[in-house]
C-alpha cells in the first residue's frame, strides 16, 4: 500500500542531505492518502472519493537558528532538489526580516534525536477490499430497518466512512514511517408526530477497517428507540443541577472544557488562561486528564506531523494542571519538551497544537451508583456540539437529552434540547464521582478557529458534576 512514498524516499533523502549543507536541521514529511464514504437515505446513495486528509504530497521546513521556512508540493524528483533548496532560501530570508527584533528560535527544532521506526494499526478487513457493492448493500438494509420500526420515523440515513494513510518523516537522524486505518460510520434516525419533528443519531469508531459494520446492527433499534422518545421531550427549566454525564457527554466536557485551553500554541499567544495555572488545582481530585496514543481509536498516530514520537500526556493528574499539549515550535518558544501534538490538515498546511486522543481516566463508581445519589438531576446523553473560550475559560456545549432522576432513580421524563454552560474550573471542582468504565469516541473532527480540521476523539467514564443546564 502506497509505494509512491517508496519509490520517492531515496530522492527525499538526498534532499535532506542538500539542506543539511545549509542549515542546522531540516526535514521532509511525505503523506500518501487514500479515503472513500458511503451514505445512504431517502435521496439515495452517494459514494464519495475525497475525504479530509488532503490527498498525497510532501512538505519540507528548514531552520537557521532564527526562524524557520516550509515549502509543500505534490510532485517530486530529485531533479527538482536545487529548485526546492532556492525556493526556501528565499521565504526563510523572508520570514526572517519579518521577525527582526523577535528573539531568535533555538536550533534544531525539533531536538533530532536518532529514532528509526516502522509501524502500522491493524485492521481486519480493509473497505477497499471489501468493495462498494457490499458496503452500500450493508448500511441499505440497515436503513430499511430502521424505516420499518415504526411509522413514525420520516426518514434514515447510514453512513460509512474511512481514511486510510502513510506518512514518511525525514530528518538527518530520523526516519519514521506508519500506517494508519480508522473506519467511522453512523446511523441517523428522524421520525415526527404533527409538527413536532426530530433526530437521533448513533455514532461507531474504531481504528480498524469494515469490521466496523458488523457493530452497526445493535445501533439501529437504539436510534429509533431514542428518537421516538424524544417525542415526547420538553424544554428544561433553566438552573444548576447534579448530573451524570454519559461517556460520549464526558468526552465532549474534556475536548472543549479543557481540550482547547491547554493546546499551548495558545500559550505562546497569551491566549489560554490555563498558563496562569500549572502546578494549580484546577479539578476535583478525582480527575485525572490524557492526551495521546496509550488507548487505540481514530485520532490514533505513531509519530505526529513534525517527527515527535507519540505517547501519553497526563494533561491533570488528580486535579492539579501539570502540563499542556505542545507542537515543536511552540514548546521552543515555552522552553519546554513537544508533546506529539503537532498536526496538520494536509501537507499543504501549518502544522498547530492538537488534540488526539483526549479522556478523562476512570474513577471506582458505577453509573447505576451515580444516579442512585441524586435526589433532582439529569442523566446527559448524545452530545452534538460545542464551543470554548480558552482566554476565559468559559464553555458552552449542546446535549440532545436530559432524562430526569428524581430520588435517585430515572423517572422516564425526557428534556431536549440542552445547553450546558459553565467555568471550567468550577465544572471541574464539582465532579463528586468516576465511573470505572472508560470509553472514548472517534467520529468527530476539530477545528482550530474557523478551520484546519483535524481527526480527533474524546471520551472518558461516567462522570458526576454539578452543571449549568438550561
Amino acid at each position: 500500500m502506497f509505494s509512491t512514498i517508496d519509490r520517492a524516499k531515496p530522492g527525499l533523502q538526498a534532499l535532506i542531505r542538500a539542506l543539511g549543507k545549509t542549515y542546522p536541521y531540516a526535514s521532509v514529511l511525505a503523506v500518501a492518502d487514500d479515503s472513500r464514504a458511503w451514505r445512504v437515505s431517502r435521496t439515495g446513495i452517494n459514494i464519495m472519493a475525497a475525504g479530509t486528509g488532503g490527498g498525497t504530497g510532501f512538505v519540507v521546513r528548514v531552520f537557521d537558528g532564527v526562524g524557520c521556512a516550509e515549502y509543500s508540493f505534490n510532485e517530486f524528483s530529485e531533479e527538482k532538489i536545487p529548485a526546492i533548496c532556492q525556493l526556501l532560501a528565499q521565504r526563510l530570508a523572508a520570514q526572517n526580516e519579518a521577525l527582526d527584533g523577535f528573539d531568535p528560535l533555538p536550533t534544531p527544532i525539533p531536538a533530532d534525536e536518532p529514532a528509526v521506526l516502522k509501524k502500522e494499526s491493524n485492521w481486519k478487513v480493509n473497505p477497499r477490499d471489501l468493495g462498494d457493492e457490499a458496503i452500500v448493500g450493508k448500511i441499505t438494509a440497515l436503513r430499511e430497518k430502521a424505516m420499518g420500526m415504526d411509522q413514525r420515523v420520516l426518514d434514515a440515513q447510514a453512513a460509512v466512512t474511512y481514511r486510510a494513510y502513510r506518512k514518511l518523516f525525514l530528518s538527518k537522524n530520523r526516519d519514521l514511517d506508519q500506517t494508519v486505518m480508522w473506519t467511522n460510520a453512523m446511523v441517523a434516525v428522524m421520525a415526527s408526530r404533527g409538527q413536532e419533528l426530530k433526530m437521533s443519531y448513533k455514532p461507531f469508531s474504531v481504528l480498524g477497517g469494515a469490521e466496523l459494520l458488523d457493530e452497526m446492527d445493535g445501533g439501529v433499534a437504539q436510534a429509533v428507540e431514542d428518537v421516538l422518545a424524544l417525542l415526547d421531550s420538553q424544554p428544561i427549566p433553566p438552573g444548576e443541577y447534579d448530573c451524570v454525564c454519559s461517556p460520549e457527554t464526558t468526552g465532549m466536557i474534556v475536548h472543549e472544557a479543557f481540550g482547547h485551553g491547554v493546546e499551548m500554541d495558545m500559550f505562546v499567544k497569551d491566549r489560554a488562561q490555563a498558563r496562569e495555572f500549572v502546578d494549580k488545582y484546577v479539578a476535583s481530585p478525582l480527575v485525572t486528564m490524557h492526551d495521546g496514543s496509550a488507548v487505540d481509536e481514530s485520532a490514533t498516530a505513531f509519530f505526529d506531523d513534525e517527527g515527535t514520537l507519540t505517547g501519553d500526556t497526563i494533561v491533570i493528574d488528580q486535579g492539579v494542571l501539570k502540563t499542556g499539549m505542545c507542537d515543536a515550535l511552540s514548546a521552543a518558544r515555552l522552553g519546554v519538551k513537544p508533546t506529539g501534538n503537532g498536526r496538520r490538515e494536509s501537507y499543504e498546511r501549518k502544522a498547530y497544537t492538537r488534540m488526539t486522543n483526549t479522556y478523562f481516566q476512570g474513577g471506582e463508581h458505577t453509573p447505576e451508583e451515580m444516579i442512585a445519589s441524586i435526589e433532582d438531576g439529569f442523566l446527559l446523553e448524545c452530545p452534538s456540539s460545542g464551543m470554548e473560550d480558552p482566554k476565559n475559560w468559559g464553555i458552552q456545549c449542546m446535549v440532545t437529552t436530559a432524562k430526569e432522576i428524581k430520588n435517585g432513580k430515572l423517572t422516564g421524563k425526557i428534556y431536549s434540547p440542552i445547553v450546558l454552560t459553565g467555568y471550567v474550573p468550577d465544572l471541574l471542582k464539582s465532579v463528586t464521582m468516576m465511573g470505572r468504565a472508560v470509553e472514548l469516541a472517534g467520529c468527530g473532527h476539530c477545528g482550530k478557529g474557523h478551520k484546519e480540521w483535524v481527526k480527533v476523539s474524546d471520551g472518558g467514564p461516567y462522570m458526576k458534576a454539578r452543571i449549568r443546564l438550561g
